[in-house]
């Protein structure tokens, strides 16, 4: 079983849940896709034993054989290619690798080769498997090193799968390898806003979802209302504690500095569990 716990936005209290869920779960793996800033690690302290780079094609002209006609621009729906009179221009990072450059020339003139776009390391942490990504900085998209990840994600182990925030590509990428998707939002007008999207974004990809509202308060109605509406369960909350946030920003998981939010998490994971299995 794969549970992704993902948020429309930033700052939710994500890595809070999945860190937690991860320690709770026998024989959990964790893997921590949001490889633009992967962070589990500060709360894990992992030993890497395998560094794997993460590469894709990137193309590259031959200006003796090129006539500069075009259609390689003309066919490239990223931009990533403009000509230029006598000139080819090339930008790698706006390429997302998929050859149809080099199939359209008619003079054989584009070819690929290989570019490092980030790396996966996997090891272990506190007794679980541990998979994390990072993409090299100005890279624009982290979905191969995403794929990369979950390529080495051991089959039959429960999967924790940390994913980035908001809504794009990357987290589309992380949603539709799952079996559930728990997102975690905040009672907050914009949190609203975002956890709305996400809720979408599950929906479009077919899998399940629940809601964890952290940060928990006065305000929770707001939430509470718009996922009655939608049809999504609101499985945990969570109090707006000072502690909390102090333990979190010494790097303790929420379970480690309070033992007794064991059983409300058992309490979410099995819940989780009988409805995958259903």
């Amino acid at each position: 079983m794969i549970i992704t716990v993902a948020s429309g936005k930033g700052g939710t209290g994500k890595t809070t849940i999945a860190t937690s869920l991860a320690l709770l779960v026998p024989r959990a793996q964790f893997v921590d896709a949001d490889a633009e800033e992967p962070n589990a690690h500060l709360f894990f302290h992992p030993t890497i034993e395998q560094t794997i780079p993460v590469e894709m094609m990137a193309p590259e002209v031959d200006l003796e054989s090129c006539i500069f006609c075009g259609k390689c621009a003309e066919f490239c729906q990223f931009n990533a290619l403009a000509v230029i009179k006598d000139k080819v221009l090339v930008f790698p990072e706006l390429c997302h690798g998929c050859g149809g450059c080099v199939l359209v020339c008619p003079e054989r003139a584009m070819r690929e080769k290989q570019r490092k776009i980030g790396e996966v390391e996997i090891g272990t942490a506190k007794g679980m498997r541990f998979i994390q990504g990072r993409l090299k900085p100005a890279e624009p998209s982290a979905v191969r090193i995403i794929r990369e990840e979950m390529a080495h994600v051991s089959d039959g182990l429960p999967t924790i799968v940390d994913a980035a925030p908001g809504t794009a590509c990357g987290v589309v990428e992380t949603i539709s390898q799952a079996d559930f998707c728990l997102l975690v939002t905040e009672p907050t007008p914009f949190g609203l806003h975002d956890l709305m999207m996400a809720v979408d974004v599950a929906a479009e990809l077919g899998v399940p979802a629940g809601v964890v509202i952290n940060r928990s308060g006065a305000r929770d109605r707001l939430i509470d209302e718009a996922c009655e509406k939608r049809g999504v369960a609101v499985l945990l909350t969570v109090p707006f504690q000072r502690t909390i946030a102090e333990a979190y920003s010494r790097g303790k998981c929420l379970v480690e500095a309070f033992p007794e939010w064991r059983k409300a998490l058992q309490k979410l994971f099995d819940h989780i569990q009988q409805g995958v299995a259903r």
